[in-house]
């Protein structure tokens, strides 16, 4: 195993020694080592690690990719704006509101980054609208806090990923608002029976507090 392996070292990293072998030729796995202050900051890196991981291996597998950044999105949005100016009626405004839910992705995208999402989205939108088939990968570059062509960036994400995401999201829209009546459960709507008239609140604290003198009698 050794021969295999270029460099080998044991090396202190926090409270622990690790053996470290390096460059080794001919493998089929690795180790990453995530260090943080606080628990929550390592299970944060744990996670973007592994969507990273998975973004990658996705995109080798299918070779199909859209741009990244919210490129796709907006490029999306555009086209059902258009596609809504051509029909009439209660269908015009739900494909309006499609469109503009698709605009979430780059504004929340924008957000995280620091940077003025309403600035943003609205760049994007005229680069998306005017600039034609050369701006429809435009798109945030996190980093940079601007708009980038994100194929010539190298943002990129693969078709089945926002396949998906489009889909399942969609989905669960149609399923909310295919519902016509609300669950409810009777009991926990029902009345306490210790606050029933309010007895509890008057009668029941002036005994108390006075005890037997208020109590009178007849002959």
């Amino acid at each position: 195993m050794l021969g295999s392996c270029g460099e080998f070292e044991e090396k202190q990293i926090g409270g622990d020694r690790y053996n470290l072998f390096r460059q080794c030729k001919g493998t089929k796995s690795s180790t990453i080592i995530i260090r943080g202050g606080a628990q929550q900051f390592i299970d944060e890196a744990h996670r973007s690690l592994h969507d990273a991981i998975m973004i990658v291996r996705r995109a080798m597998r299918n070779t199909k990719v859209v741009g990244g950044g919210g490129a796709i999105e907006m490029e999306l949005s555009r086209f059902l704006r258009e596609y809504a100016r051509t029909i009439t009626g209660k269908q015009q405004l739900i494909i309006n509101y499609y469109a503009r839910a698709l605009e979430v992705i780059p504004i929340t995208l924008a957000q995280n980054s620091g940077a003025d999402s309403t600035k943003l989205l609205n760049e994007l939108r005229q680069k998306h609208a005017t600039s034609g088939p050369e701006g429809r990968w435009f798109g945030v570059n996190c980093i940079d806090c601007t708009i980038v062509d994100t194929f010539q960036k190298y943002i990129w994400e693969p078709v089945i990923v926002k396949e998906s995401a489009l889909a399942a999201a969609t989905e669960a829209a149609c399923l909310i608002l295919s519902i016509d009546e609300t669950v409810k459960n009777p009991t926990s709507e029902a009345p306490q029976k210790g606050n029933k008239g309010g007895g509890k609140g008057k009668g029941g604290g002036m005994g108390k507090g006075r005890g037997r003198g208020m109590r009178t009698f007849r002959r």
